[in-house]
């Protein structure tokens, strides 16, 4: 069974609560996702940080499960092997693997679970694998709750780079990427 998809009323009515054009948020998931919120298995596309786990678990697995546990960011992998990797962790500690993966077409961290609105990192993730549009919804609130709609509002592409994805966004471009998008969609 397909998940729901975001349709064009959705990106209308996030962009209205977000003031922002639809392109911007469009760029967004283009850039974050490139394709559907979704693999395959209808689970939701994520991708696992290992240095996000070793930091929540204060290094506790660094050294018997580097795969999944590791200071140094990388070491990803395929994306169809990411929620592998994501249950290898779940079984070393629930939470800090949860909160340690991008969950979905807008590749919001588990972390920002209430930034996006929810009570639960649990309520986070069963809206992660309920829809594109929940994911939709996550993204409009964690912008709000983070004060991000400035940024997409003005097209200042790298500001919010760099707030959404982190200080060493220029690594992977995402402000040209973002621009890049916007300009497709606009």
């Amino acid at each position: 069974m397909s998940k729901e998809k975001i349709n064009e009323k959705d990106f209308k009515d996030a962009a209205t609560k977000i003031g922002c054009s639809v392109a911007a948020i469009k760029a967004v998931a283009e850039v974050e996702s490139k394709q559907s919120g979704f693999d395959e298995k209808d689970q939701p596309v994520i991708l696992f940080e290992r240095h996000v786990f070793s930091a929540k678990t204060n290094h506790l697995f660094d050294q018997s499960n580097p795969n999944v546990s590791n200071p140094t960011p990388g070491g990803y992998g395929p994306s169809n092997k990411q929620h592998a990797r994501l249950a290898e962790a779940v079984k070393l500690n629930r939470e800090a693997a949860l909160m340690s993966a991008s969950w979905g077409k807008f590749q919001i961290m588990g972390f920002n679970f209430a930034l996006c609105g929810f009570n639960s990192l649990q309520d986070f993730i069963n809206a992660m694998y309920s829809s594109e549009r929940a994911h939709l919804m996550a993204f409009v609130n964690y912008v709000i709750e983070s004060s991000l709609g400035d940024e997409l509002r003005d097209k200042r592409w790298a500001d919010f780079a760099k707030r959404y994805n982190g200080p060493t966004y220029k690594k992977n471009k995402y402000d040209e990427k973002l621009a890049a998008a916007y300009l497709k969609h606009k």
